[in-house]
């Protein structure tokens, strides 16, 4: 058995209550201020990175791959207009690009994306500051964009799309193609960066497959691409090499058009290429490299340090063929390429 007791009343007792419930009623009005002032904050906007998109090419040309970057940039929770915005800056013109370099720079990005060799070259260039994140560089070390892949030791970082480590397999591949093969010409990118280092494999691979390589320069504008065509048929040119620049790529459905003009076997460095009716391609995944490269953006607007973050080379390559254009053309592809093929176009 228990009993409760009241405290005696008293006038003291009466005034203490009265202050503690004047204390507890401002305690609890200063909780409910914060609580406030809390929401009202986690509202509020963060803070809206701003990237700078720096491409060799044109708009038109790099749609898709663009596409592929800002899909998954959004997959990680980034939202243009609500915490990034992306400056794109197409120099159209390899001419351009450090000047369109400089421009973001002075903007004062966050971050700076470069899509193709000259971009990459030209933000490295431009700051060794702002980090630079590489969409497809074909060799960065021998660039000197990075120390190392493992350890890039600046403010550039990315993905390797070893397009140069590529070159001598696609001859390899057009000389099984085209068994009776003599002479291969090779198209690059006039007045772009690190042509040597691109066509260094394949000047070794050549004489060991018995192969004349003809090296032609040319603009990826439409006077520069008929004249490069006509003259390799002139010459008896048996088939073409297309390099991996970012401008031939935005031209690639004039590209391919000329080479079934002119009946020219023609592979090029990626798939979209056959996608427009090309012959052959043989490369990396480029969808799969500006992916990646969102990936990047992630981490480093998160806080990472671009020479913290390992280059990362391609993983995931595709060989195609279309016998649709091989029929146009009156080739026939043996049967032991075919088998080889990731995709066979019929």
């Amino acid at each position: 058995m228990f009993s409760i007791r009241f405290p005696a009343f008293s006038p003291g007792n009466r005034k203490s209550k009265i202050q503690n419930l004047k204390w507890g009623r401002i305690v609890a009005l200063g909780f409910a201020l914060a609580l406030v002032v809390s929401v009202a904050q986690a509202q509020q906007p963060g803070k809206i990175f701003r990237i700078g998109f720096l491409d060799n090419s044109t708009a038109s040309g790099s749609a898709v791959l663009v596409d592929a970057f800002r899909q998954e940039l959004k997959n990680l929770g980034w939202i243009e207009r609500k915490n990034i915005a992306i400056e794109y800056r197409f120099a159209e013109q390899v001419e351009r690009v450090p000047e369109l370099a400089a421009e973001l720079v002075h903007l004062k990005v966050d971050l700076i994306v470069a899509a193709g060799r000259a971009a990459g070259i030209a933000a490295k260039s431009a700051t060794t500051s702002v980090p630079v994140v590489m969409t497809s560089f074909p060799d960065p070390v021998g660039a000197g964009l990075v120390a190392s892949l493992a350890r890039p030791g600046g403010n550039v970082t990315g993905v390797s799309s070893l397009t140069s480590e590529l070159n001598s397999k696609r001859l390899e591949i057009l000389k099984d193609a085209i068994p009776n093969l003599a002479r291969v010409g090779y198209l690059e990118q006039a007045g772009g960066p690190v042509g040597d280092l691109t066509v260094k494999d394949l000047r070794a691979a050549a004489p060991v497959l018995k192969l004349k390589l003809e090296e032609v320069e040319t603009k990826a504008d439409a006077k520069g691409l008929e004249s490069v065509f006509r003259t390799a048929k002139q010459k008896q040119i048996g088939a073409m090499m297309i390099g991996g620049g970012r401008t031939f790529f935005a031209e690639r459905k004039r590209i391919v058009k000329l080479a079934g003009q002119y009946r020219l076997p023609a592979i090029y460095p990626q798939k979209p290429f056959v996608d427009e009716g090309g012959l052959m391609s043989y490369g990396a995944d480029f969808d799969d490299l500006f992916r990646r490269a969102a990936v990047y953006v992630d981490k480093i607007l998160k806080g990472a340090k671009p020479a913290d973050l390992p280059v990362q080379q391609a993983t995931k390559f595709e060989f195609v063929i279309n016998l649709k254009a091989a029929k146009q053309i009156g080739l026939t592809i043996p049967n032991r390429v075919l088998e080889r093929a990731n995709r066979v176009i019929k």
